[in-house]
């Protein structure tokens, strides 16, 4: 059983532009509870985004639009089986249409693990920059935390300063 320890980072496109601040998810009853604290980090959001590292181990990406219409992504099916938390989070969350390219055409690119199932919405983040190829791509890439990954991600979204400063504080 993988242990309790996480990070979440509510990332979220005001009026003002991109804010970051972390959630609170020790006490969360289900993935409602979950979005409903995503929407309170900052109600009038157009983008919500919370990104859910578990034990250097495992990421899950939530996404609001408005408050509504929740979509999650995770980077392994095993986080569900694994944790509470991952239960929490993935436990209603179909495969992924799209599979992950295990070819590696690049000899400097590592080689992608082959035991990573991801699963839900791989398409989350395209409209802001990160592809579905991309992301599962990411979440494949043998030796990336989930830290890095999200790293990687708000970078490309446009947001990776201000996840940066919070996880510096």
């Amino acid at each position: 059983m993988v242990s309790s320890a996480h990070f979440a980072a509510a990332v979220v496109r005001g009026k003002l532009g991109w804010s970051a601040s972390e959630l609170d998810l020790s006490g969360v009853a289900d993935v409602d509870e979950v979005a409903d604290l995503l929407r309170d980090a900052e109600p009038d959001a157009s983008v919500s985004l919370l990104f859910v590292e578990a034990v250097d181990a495992y990421l899950a990406i939530m996404r609001l639009d408005e408050g509504e219409d929740l979509r999650i992504f995770g980077s392994d099916s095993a986080f569900a089986e694994e944790s509470r938390l991952g239960k929490l989070l993935l436990s209603d969350v179909e495969s992924p249409a799209l599979e992950i390219d295990e070819e590696v055409d690049d000899e400097d690119k590592p080689a992608a693990d082959p035991t990573v199932d991801p699963v839900g919405d791989a398409d989350l983040l395209a409209d802001l920059g990160v592809s579905a190829h991309k992301l599962l791509q990411l979440c494949a890439t043998d030796g990336l935390l989930p830290s890095d990954i999200t790293a990687e991600l708000c970078q490309m979204i446009g947001c990776g300063d201000e996840v940066e400063e919070l996880r510096e504080s």
